[in-house]
């Protein structure tokens, strides 16, 4: 046996994403049940987030279950901690985190250190977006979303003044790539289908309004199915409105940078990512705040740091000067690639470079509609929208998840899709007092333990 086998090797996953998951997986089958070597995931959630069907929980067509996986159902020989990486101390080598209420302090010792954190909302530090703005990152915001439409519409079938019902029933979303289009289309369709079934509602007293700073939306997919896409939404009555960015938001108004004002009590916000505090502090080259890596995903003159997913700059194997987009096609074969370079390093064998090319790119945007572009080929319509319908439900994990997802549509084809509150504002009015509670009972906790 290698004599560098017969030590211990400690090898740790930050981020329980796309580009996590995946590294465990293959750790998992080739490693993680070898008594030499100890593999350690920390994820914020105990299970994984299949993002792509986010829009779907929002718009009703999928419940909040459908779309999720268990970690400790998918990975058997894998150490899963449920926590917040809070520091990588490259020194020390240790990733420090915290875990639960109580916000327990914990620390994991690493030889290897796979980062794969992904990113965050970036409000470019706009206070009154950041406070007021819904986001469309993880599944409480699709959920909140959901429940947010509906409440919405009951105060505006309620409301007296014309003006505030049409506040109400207002929706703008900032942005229009992939998230903003989809999330426009989905929450057209939602709100204008639900708005049926309140007979006080004028159809004509709904808007959704989507804010791009471009010329055409979805600019990953070009030009031409970036305005197929606009037109499509346009007849659904989405109103675009292009060249413009969201200058503010106090929850009632949104004011553009081209001095148009939008009275309305929802904005939805995906206009913005950027890395997470914990990759920013990293004492590492960057490449506009993404971890730099070599072709073969770690970081050149640290010894054990690598990176894949969302957070790390990839150079493009096949153009110099570019890098991979920050895609979860690119960021679950980044991290495989990368947790095999870490098996090679461990095993004193050659690493392999990164090399991929993009097979496609699909996105849906309401009403059986979608645009996609496979292999060179565009192409739009019912057939797209069919497609990536396909090509998801197989990425989506375990075929119990599979059977429900389509069991779900099938249903939805016949009765339609489901326009109940799972949560009202009563109840979260109760929820917030309640954390209030937790939150200042755990820190006196905390600072008795500390003896302040």
């Amino acid at each position: 046996m290698n004599v560098k086998l017969m030590k211990k090797t400690k090898i740790v996953i930050a981020g329980g994403g796309f580009a996590g998951l995946y590294a465990a997986k293959y750790f998992d089958k080739r490693l993680a049940w070898r008594g030499d070597v100890e593999v350690t995931l920390i994820a914020r959630e105990n299970f994984i987030l299949f993002t792509p069907m986010l829009h779907e929980v929002a718009a009703g067509d999928l419940a909040p279950v459908d779309i999720v996986n268990p970690l400790r159902r998918i990975l058997r020989h894998i150490n899963v901690i449920e926590a917040d990486v809070e520091d990588v101390d490259l020194t020390a080598r240790k990733v420090r985190c915290v875990h639960g209420l109580g916000r327990a302090e914990l620390e994991f010792e690493f030889d290897h250190v796979l980062i794969a954190l992904g990113s965050e909302t970036n409000f470019f530090d706009n206070a009154g977006i950041r406070d007021w703005a819904v986001t469309m990152k993880n599944l409480n915001d699709a959920a909140l979303l959901r429940n947010r439409m509906v409440a919405f519409l009951e105060e505006a079938t309620l409301e007296k003044d014309e003006a505030t019902r049409r506040q109400w029933l207002t929706f703008v979303i900032a942005g229009g790539g992939f998230a903003g289009a989809e999330t426009a289309g989905a929450v057209n369709d939602f709100v204008r289908e639900t708005a049926k079934f309140y007979p006080h509602l004028r159809e004509e007293e709904t808007r959704v309004v989507v804010i791009h700073p471009g010329d055409y939306l979805l600019p990953e997919l070009g030009e031409e199915l970036g305005r197929y896409a606009e037109r499509k939404l346009r007849e659904r009555k989405v109103e675009v409105i292009k060249g413009a960015r969201v200058a503010s938001y106090d929850g009632s108004v949104v004011a553009l940078n081209n001095g148009i004002s939008i009275p309305a009590r929802t904005l939805i916000w995906t206009a913005g990512v950027k890395p997470s505090p914990v990759v920013a502090a990293l004492p590492c080259p960057k490449e506009k705040g993404r971890i730099s890596v070599d072709e073969y995903l770690q970081v050149p003159g640290f010894a054990g740091l690598w990176a894949a997913g969302d957070c790390a700059a990839v150079p493009d194997g096949y153009e110099t000067g570019v890098f991979y987009p920050p895609t979860a096609q690119h960021g679950l074969r980044e991290a495989v690639v990368a947790a095999k370079n870490i098996e090679r390093s461990v095993l004193d064998q050659p690493l392999k470079p990164f090399r991929y090319r993009t097979v496609g790119m699909l996105a849906s945007i309401g009403h059986h509609t979608g645009v996609a572009s496979v292999f060179g080929f565009k192409f739009s319509g019912f057939i797209a929208w069919w497609m990536w319908r396909t090509i998801y439900l197989a990425k989506l994990p375990r075929l119990v998840k599979k059977l429900r997802v389509v069991m779900t549509w099938t249903l939805d084809l016949v009765f339609g899709r489901d326009i109940e509150q799972m949560i009202t504002l009563r109840d979260l009015d109760r929820l917030t007092e309640r954390w209030a509670r937790i939150r200042a009972r755990r820190e006196t906790a905390v600072s008795q333990h500390r003896g302040v």
